[in-house]
């Protein structure tokens, strides 16, 4: 199955309204799929990053508002679907110190509604459900490969590894047809300033007196979000994915340090780095390392990233600039 494949199936995204969801929403349009937008259903008929979408593409998808952790709008929403792309969780690893319970309603009980909404389904063909490279927790060995051990080393990874078992489990005992794909850190437009790049850029940008970061040392394997999200269509169109945990990522890594200054050269600023206690995680909590090992997704479907590094963070510097009024660089975001 290749990715033409997919032009005239119904695909349900869920978290449509996020950062990659929104990007995978513009993609599949583009390959002609007829898709369905799970969005967070607010009183303000908020559809987050959808609105940052070409109208023309606005109009031909389909927006579902509902409740992740609601299982009878989650089974409406799959139904009638022959793919599912499952994104929708909530991802900020600082504010899960403060509220685990809620990462566990969310991506725990969430995947477990979509999971057994995917297997009463009559039509499903795939399943992609979305991991994180931070279930391995800090590398053990590297590069992390997919059978290296998960470590919950913050609330947030603890559900995400919770989330990937349901889904293997239902593989395993109902025959479900799900890939677990698990990406790497992925950044680009319309990431918000939860995530290191854009905390940088946007101060950076503002002109601050001061670049305030965390650690500095920890390294990441940065992906582009289009990359990321072909590799999840590649994924979706590959039976021999089936079954199967995969890796998402580029095998190469950067530090926040190395980072902050690619991100100072592109902006032309070059302020002074403190270190901002509050930025901090717990010291057993904080992944020091995440180098991806990407084999299996290239033995499989032939993906590569395509974006370089370096082009990645211009097009995000250049999108945040344009959208600088949404990122507030005197408050930290949890």
């Amino acid at each position: 199955m290749s990715n033409h494949a997919l032009q005239s199936k119904k695909i349900l995204i869920t978290g449509a309204d996020g950062f990659i969801g929104s990007h995978l929403v513009e993609t599949l349009v583009s390959l002609g799929a007829d898709v369905r937008a799970f969005v967070y259903y607010n009183s303000w008929n908020s559809i987050g990053w959808l609105s940052d979408v070409n109208p023309d593409i606005q109009s031909v998808v389909q927006i579902f508002p509902g409740d992740i952790r609601d299982s009878g709008r989650v089974q409406q929403a799959v139904c009638d679907n022959d793919f599912v792309f499952h994104l929708s969780s909530l991802i900020g690893i600082p504010y899960s110190y403060h509220a685990p319970r809620s990462y566990v309603e969310t991506n725990v009980l969430g995947a477990l509604n979509v999971l057994e909404a995917c297997r009463a389904s009559k039509k499903l063909e795939r399943l992609i459900h979305t991991s994180t490279s931070e279930v391995y927790g800090s590398a053990q060995q590297v590069p992390i490969s997919e059978n290296h051990p998960l470590v919950g080393q913050s609330p947030y990874s603890a559900s995400k590894i919770a989330a990937d078992q349901l889904a293997e489990s239902f593989h395993r005992s109902f025959n479900l047809p799900v890939v677990i794909a698990r990406p790497f850190n992925t950044f680009g437009p319309r990431q918000t300033a939860r995530a290191v790049i854009p905390t940088i850029a946007s101060q950076l940008l503002s002109k601050c007196s001061v670049l305030k970061l965390g650690a500095r040392t920890p390294t990441r394997d940065f992906n582009y979000v289009q990359d990321t999200v072909d590799a999840m269509i590649a994924l979706a169109c590959c039976p021999q994915a089936e079954g199967k945990v995969v890796n998402i990522g580029s095998g190469r890594e950067w530090s926040i340090e190395q980072t902050a200054e690619m991100l100072m050269s592109i902006c032309d600023y070059h302020p002074n780095i403190s270190c901002d206690e509050e930025r901090l995680r717990p010291e057993q909590s904080e992944v020091n390392r995440l180098l991806a090992d990407n084999r299996l997704i290239l033995e499989l479907t032939g993906w590569e990233p395509k974006i370089t590094f370096e082009d990645g963070l211009r097009n995000t510097v250049e999108w945040i600039y344009r959208n600088l009024r949404h990122f507030n660089v005197n408050q930290y975001m949890l």
